[in-house]
This record gives C-alpha cells, structure tokens and sequence, in this order.
C-alpha cells in the first residue's frame, strides 16, 4: 500500500485523525506496552474523549493542561481536546507542584489531564488548594485516588454525548484557531506560552517530514517528551501524519532504549543528541542488534561530526540528518534532507522550509549576506502567534518587519546551509576575544577519548573569562586533563582552548535531553 500522504489538505488535527483512519484504517498506530491501537481505534478513542471533554464542559478557547510522560493516553487526551477547540498545554514532568500551579495561573488553564504514580511519587499531590480549587476537573489517567477522578469515569460521563453534538461542535474547529501554547523559557527570559495553530502546525510538520523523508509503516521511537515540540510534532503528530507507528517512551534510560531498539525492530529515533551519545556509550553496545535502524534524527544543540559518523557506523543508521528550530517557530527553523551528503549533515543545520525566509541580521536591522555571521531571525508561516497574554515579550522577540530573533549566532554557507555558531547568552569572552563555546566542543568532539562535551565560560582575574570544559570519556578510553589541553591547543587558536576541565561519568540534561549548563555553572560539585 503506497500512501502519498504529502497531497492531502491540511487544515485542522481532528480532520487529520478522520482522515488518517479512513487511510490508514486497521494499520497499527500506536504500540504502548500491552496497548495496541489501529488508526481506526484512535479515531474512536479521539472521539470518546472530545465526548468526555464537552460533557465536562470545555468549550472552544478553553485551556486544558497534559501533566504525564509519553503514553497512549496522554496522545489521545491531546487529540479529544484539540477536536473540540480547547487548547492544549503540555506541562513538564520535571516541574514541580508550585511551578505547575503558577502555570495553571498564568495559562487560565481549567482543566488538567495528570499521570498517578510516577517516579515514586502520586503526582496529583504535588498541587496546593488554590491550584487545585482554580481547576474544573483533575482527571488521573491511572490509579486515581480520593477525589481525583479517573480516566475511565472521565470517558464514561460522555457516553451521553451524540455524534450529531459532536460533528456540529468539531466542525467548528478551523485552521486558524490555537491548538496549543507549549510553554518556553524563550528568547526573553521567564517561561512563556507559544500560541500555535492548526494549520501552522500541520503544514509544519508535512515539510519537516518530506525534508527528512520519514515514510509509511516506519516505526517510530519517541523519547523526546510529549511536553516538547519534538516529541509532540516530531513522533506523535507526524507518525499520524505519514502512516507509522508511534512507539511512546517514557524516561531516557539508553539500556532500555537499545533493548527497545532490538526486541520492537525501531526504524526511527528523533531526538537531541544526548540521546545518541547515551547509546554509544554503553559498555555493551556490540551486544544489541540494531540492523532495524533507519533514521537518525537529531538538532537543538551542538552536532559535532563524529557524532555523526558513529551513529551511522555503530548504531547502523544509513541515514542521519541534522536540523535547527526552536519552541516560537514550532520547533522547526532550518533542515537536513535525508539524500544530503555527509559533509551537509555532520556540520550544517540545512535550508530553511519551503515558503519561510531564515535570515542573518546584523546591527541596526540590516541583513548580511552569506558567509557573515549575525543573529538567526526567521519569518513566514512557522512562527508563533505570539507570547500568550504577553505583547510586550511578543514585541521583544517579533519585530515590525516581522522577523522573530532566535538569539541565536549563525551564518550562511556557500551552498544556502545554516551554520549555528552558537547561542548568544552562551557565548564568552576571553581576553578581548569572542569564544563560541559550540565551536570549541565541535572541535574537541573529534578527539579519540572524548565521548560527550559541554564547554562554558567561568570568571578569571587576568582573561576576564576562561573555558572551562566538562567531559564524558568514552568507555575503554582515557585522558588526563593536559593531554586533552595539549591536543586541542594544537588544533585550534589558543585562545579558544579550556583552560580547566573536569572530567565527569554524566552531564545534566534537561527532558528534552539537552544539556543543562546552568547547572554545570553551579559550584557545587556534582556527579551527573
């Protein structure tokens, strides 16, 4: 069955979900432990669900949170309440009660979708009285307890709900209409609420889905939160979009993830580079069969080409492609394709999406040409709405002309592909000199012993700011901190080479899987 799912007219979510079950029918959608779905029984569910939602109240405009990590059920619960206008706010799992009730605060939200028992604890009651008294309605998708009211009992108060009520209010979903606001530390500080619509969302995915060449019957693993654009628009959305099957994941864990690979025959794996790194560290990676592997797809951080070259070499991906995007323009911006060249990937970020202008802007708003490095800015259909009840950070971060800064330094190539040199709060100085901390820990990702890095600027009386690098061997290897120091003084200006490293078993990541370096800037000592 050949499925050209790229000519359909993407308009809304709900219209995708009837449109993938009467295309896809009985194909498998969903693999989630003992839990299999066709596209066909996801549609039923999606439905049962916006049934449930109307029941409870929720209309159109109305915010409701997701507070739970990657399952069937959290997909669905996204897709029922999108189907009836409601707009989804995914939440952290790392948050904790007092950062979810100022959430629900700020986002009006009025409802809340939440996991039970998670990670040794009953997530519910994390959350104060006022937060949860603001709330209509705390659904527990399993093991609720005391009050909180269970998924089943959830889905079964909308069995009164008729289809005919249903169509009518589902139909009145357009393109246009907010689908959800994921919330972002952004380019301007405090976390704030990206607005995202329908048909923004779906266009932007059908393109990064054609550039990477994700196809039909792909079996996709997603690590990547659900809470983040990645795993959101990355796995779920687009397994729906092409045909595949989505296989959910619920905490990084690289043993489990290789036996995953192994046992379900995973052809797909989105996700930051922290992901692959966690994989070809393992001290038994010989032992895994991972001939399944298809598609490496990666981005949000630094790519260094020996991360590239491993993935193909010891995970035994034939293809890898490499991108750059960030929460405001959906989490897309600039991509790879998948017939591009290894050069291409390993040190580029690719060509922006058909119909979107990715720029590079100098001082005084004046765009350079190519070959010159400035800020990223980016502008057409992919970026956001704006900031949720914030037009002052909207106006910081969307200018008049339209053009959304990233924050980000880059340039452009001879052949059109975005080199990102770096983030500007990241970037140091040193002496006078500028020192792109992703350059530095590209170059230095290329040495022997060194497995993962991180490189930051830490104060020094006499340089203003030195480098300091934190590094993950790689298993079976070793290296002294002079040696490393030596080998990159001979590879690169001095002034660019750490001057301190510190060698350490892990690095903190965020749920996304991006490393963390406010945390490697704490003084105190750590050991993840």
């Amino acid at each position: 069955m050949n499925v050209d799912s790229s000519t359909w007219d993407f308009t809304t979510i709900p219209a995708l979900c009837a449109q993938a079950a009467q295309v896809y029918g009985d194909q498998t959608a969903i693999e989630d432990g003992g839990v299999t779905l066709s596209f066909l029984e996801l549609d039923t569910i999606r439905r049962k669900v916006a049934k449930a939602f109307i029941a409870a109240g929720i209309k159109k405009g109305d915010r409701v949170m997701i507070w739970s990590p990657n399952t069937w059920k959290w997909f669905s619960a996204a897709l029922g309440l999108v189907s009836v206008g409601a707009i989804l706010i995914p939440t952290s799992t790392r948050f904790k009660g007092a950062e979810v009730g100022e959430l629900i605060k700020r986002s009006g939200a009025s409802m809340m979708l939440s996991v039970g028992d998670f990670l040794g604890q009953y997530y519910p009651d994390q959350l104060n009285g006022s937060s949860r008294t603001s709330l209509r309605a705390l659904i527990v998708f399993d093991g609720a307890r005391g009050e909180d009211m269970s998924w089943d009992a959830f889905l079964a108060a909308g069995e009164d709900i008729d289809d005919v009520q249903l169509d009518a209010i589902t139909s009145n979903v357009l393109p246009d209409d907010l689908c959800d606001m994921l919330f972002t530390s952004g380019t301007t500080g405090h976390p704030k609420g990206v607005m995202y619509a329908h048909r923004q969302c779906l266009r932007a995915v059908d393109a990064w889905a054609t550039r990477v060449g994700i196809r039909h019957r792909d079996r996709i693993l997603v690590i990547p939160p659900f809470f983040h654009a990645f795993g959101y628009r990355s796995g779920a959305i687009v397994s729906l979009m092409r045909g595949a099957v989505l296989l959910p994941h619920l905490t990084y864990d690289p043993d489990e993830i290789l036996h995953r690979v192994w046992r379900e025959q995973i052809s797909v794996i989105p996700g930051p580079p922290t992901i692959f790194h966690g994989m070809l560290q393992h001290p038994q990676l010989a032992k895994f069969d991972t001939s399944s592997l298809r598609l490496g797809i990666t981005g949000g951080s630094v790519v260094p080409a020996t991360l590239i070259r491993r993935m193909r070499s010891e995970l035994g991906f034939t293809g890898v492609v490499n991108g750059y995007g960030l929460t405001e323009c959906g989490g897309y911006g600039t991509m790879c394709r998948a017939d591009d060249d290894a050069e291409v990937i390993a040190n580029t970020c690719g060509k922006p999406f058909p119909d979107t202008e990715v720029c590079i802007m100098g001082e005084h708003g004046k765009l350079l040409p190519d070959g010159e490095p400035g800020e990223v800015v980016v502008r057409g259909y992919i970026t956001m709405r704006g900031y949720f009840n914030d037009m002052e950070a909207t106006a910081k971060t969307i200018d008049q002309d339209g053009w959304l800064h990233t924050g980000d330094i880059g340039y452009f190539d001879t052949d059109g592909n975005l080199r990102i040199e770096d983030r500007v709060k990241d970037m140091y100085i040193t002496g006078g000199f500028n020192c792109y901390p992703a350059e530095i820990e590209r170059f230095m990702s290329a040495h022997p012993a060194v497995g993962q890095i991180a490189v930051i600027g830490v104060p020094d009386d006499r340089m203003g700011e030195i480098g300091k690098a934190f590094v993950v061997l790689r298993p079976g290897t070793s290296a002294t901190e002079r040696e490393l120091i030596d080998w990159t003084r001979a590879n690169i200006a001095n002034y660019k080479v750490p001057r301190i490293i510190e060698f350490r078993t892990s690095l903190p990541t965020s749920p996304q899987g991006k490393v963390v370096k406010d945390r490697l800037r704490d003084p105190l000592p750590q050991t993840t």
